[in-house]
């Protein structure tokens, strides 16, 4: 499918292998992800959420698999391709926003493209325009400790647009938000996800939030499997 952008084939994943303590977490997962696509990605803590998004995005590599990003097989690339790719074309969210403090939410969005050589005025532009994209203009020059936790997390999804990437890889990226600014956050991530056109994974607890997405897939027993009913808003994950 030309319109695939993020293609995860057969990705296993172990810790301790060969050893009475190895844990077998991703077993054959696949997925693939069109461009402009938003999937959720649902799962109990420690089923693999995290190690699979790291796997996805360049930050860790499989025991067995293929990941495509963009067309590309990734597992031919050497490590600097690995780290231009993931430099370039993925962006990531967390949870904690892991703003840096001692620079203003301009500058935390600058920072990435200024590392990716892109000119200081221009990159300045670009953080201007993201911030403006979440409703942020007139905090641009705050610092982490001066803006709510909502705000910082806003950030914190500029900053992962900076470089614009092509696939969006967030984890719980609205966990540690009440309900409201969970919302709020939320709406942020995906009109960013729908004006850009980027292809988005985004882990999640909150079926609710699950439900506005294109598609649900959850991770069981190590596996991704695509859930096609309708979800339950008012059924938490366990």
């Amino acid at each position: 499918m030309n319109d695939v952008m993020l293609r995860l084939e057969g990705i296993s994943k172990s810790y301790n292998p060969g050893t009475p303590a190895e844990i077998s977490v991703l077993r054959g997962a696949t997925l693939e992800v069109a461009r402009g696509e938003a999937v959720a990605l649902v799962a109990p803590s420690g089923a693999g959420k995290s190690t699979l998004l790291h796997i996805a995005g360049l930050l860790d590599t499989a025991d067995a698999g293929m990941v495509e990003i963009g067309g590309v097989a990734t597992g031919d690339l050497g490590d600097r391709s690995r780290t231009r790719m993931r430099r370039n074309d993925v962006g990531f969210i967390y949870q904690f926003h892991h703003l840096l403090p001692e620079f203003t939410a301009r500058e935390n969005i600058m920072l990435p493209q200024l590392a990716n050589g892109v000119a200081r005025g221009a990159a300045r532009e670009r953080a201007e325009e993201l911030l403006a994209s979440v409703g942020l203009t007139e905090r641009g020059g705050h610092r982490p400790a001066e803006m709510s936790g909502g705000e910082q997390q806003r950030v914190a999804f500029c900053r992962a647009m900076a470089n614009a990437p092509r696939v969006l890889l967030a984890d719980e990226p609205t966990g540690n938000l009440d309900p409201d600014t969970s919302d709020r956050v939320f709406g942020a991530l995906m009109g960013l996800v729908r004006s850009t056109g980027l292809s988005a994974v985004i882990a999640t607890h909150n079926l609710e939030l699950a439900a506005r997405m294109d598609r649900v897939v959850r991770l069981e027993h190590g596996r991704l499997v695509e859930r096609v009913e309708r979800v339950d808003a008012g059924r938490a994950a366990d």
